[in-house]
């Protein structure tokens, strides 16, 4: 299989919270490159076309939109 990705994603396990229209939902990011990240959630939700994750550990936030999805896992990239 073709590694079609432009960045190498690097394993984590990190809780994060992602953030819309005011509401927090929290997640646990599985793994993160330069572009993007894979999330999982607890439960499966409905999120909008874009949204913010943020690591507090890390003081990391960045502006998001979903790019695939399975039942808990979704794949994002991060917009500029």
């Amino acid at each position: 299989m073709t590694e079609k990705r432009a960045a190498q994603r690097h394993r984590v396990f990190k809780g994060g919270t992602i953030t819309y229209e005011n509401r927090g939902i929290s997640c646990t990011v599985r793994n993160m490159s330069e572009g993007g990240a894979a999330i999982d959630l607890d439960a499966p939700v409905t999120l909008p076309q874009s949204f913010t994750l943020s690591i507090a550990r890390d003081n990391f936030v960045r502006n998001c939109r979903a790019v695939w999805r399975s039942e808990r896992r979704i794949g994002i990239a991060f917009v500029q």
